[in-house]
């Protein structure tokens, strides 16, 4: 199986700027083992689906609303439309500064696999419920609210990213042991939820403060398939070199 590996450009790279940014990226990139799912801002994503069409390379947008009513949204349907087959879901900075609740995440999930969008899901703990011995209760809480009532075959296109809020925009990332024991809990929830076969076959990566020296362990941690990107996948010189040792 391959490594799922996501970069968040969150709300950086004009539409110019990613066209410098896939010119460079698609001359350079050589890794068979992974599978490179980029996502820029609204923006850049019709100018990154040009660059990207027909080659391996997959596009996703940093979020989508469940309401194709509103003012100064993005549907999913046009999220599909532009190039995307990923849309990002409950990232710490929506749930943090747009006070998104587990109950609109799990609408936007749905939402978006309506229209055929795969959705990444985001859960992790804060720095005071990790001290507190609550990340068993937090991370099982989200996942369970922000899945309810989808069927386990739509399990096949949700990746989990454990994304520990305590360990994001930090100088270091969460330990081996403390990204496997998040990875056990989110497979045990599924587990609980499914089955043991939907528990091993979901897609599990982890995030926060990845870069190119801890990158090559932390993503071979047990029970993680993968990883998230925030700033260290600007540069494109520099996230092609962290990808392309990935064996």
């Amino acid at each position: 199986m391959k490594k799922v590996i996501i970069a968040n450009f969150k709300m950086n790279q004009t539409a110019e700027e990613t066209k410098s940014y896939f010119t460079k990226f698609l001359c350079k990139f050589d890794n068979k083992n992974i599978q490179p799912i980029i996502c820029p801002p609204f923006t850049s994503l019709s100018v990154a689906s040009f660059f990207t069409a027909g080659t391996e390379i997959k596009l996703g947008a940093q979020n989508v609303s469940y309401d194709e009513s509103l003012t100064g949204e993005i549907s999913a349907k046009m999220l599909k439309n532009i190039g995307a087959e990923y849309v990002i879901c409950g990232h710490k900075d929506r749930r943090e500064k747009f006070k998104e609740t587990n109950n609109i995440i799990n609408k936007k999930i749905k939402a978006s696999l309506k229209e055929g969008l795969k959705c990444v899901l985001c859960v992790g703990e804060t720095f005071a419920e990790k001290n507190s011995g609550k990340t068993a209760e937090i991370l099982k809480r989200q996942l369970e609210e922000c899945i309810r009532g989808l069927y386990e075959n739509e399990l096949e296109s949700l990746i989990i990213a454990y994304e520990p809020i305590w360990a994001m925009n930090n100088t270091s990332a969460a330990s081996i042991k403390e990204i496997e024991n998040g990875a056990k809990i989110i497979r045990k929830t599924i587990n609980d939820n499914y089955s043991e076969k939907a528990s091993r076959d979901i897609v599990v990566i982890y995030g926060g403060s990845l870069n190119s020296l801890n990158t090559g362990k932390l993503i071979f941690a047990k029970g993680i398939d993968g990883a998230m990107f925030g700033s260290a996948s600007l540069d494109v010189d520099s996230f092609v070199s962290i990808l392309n040792r990935i064996k």
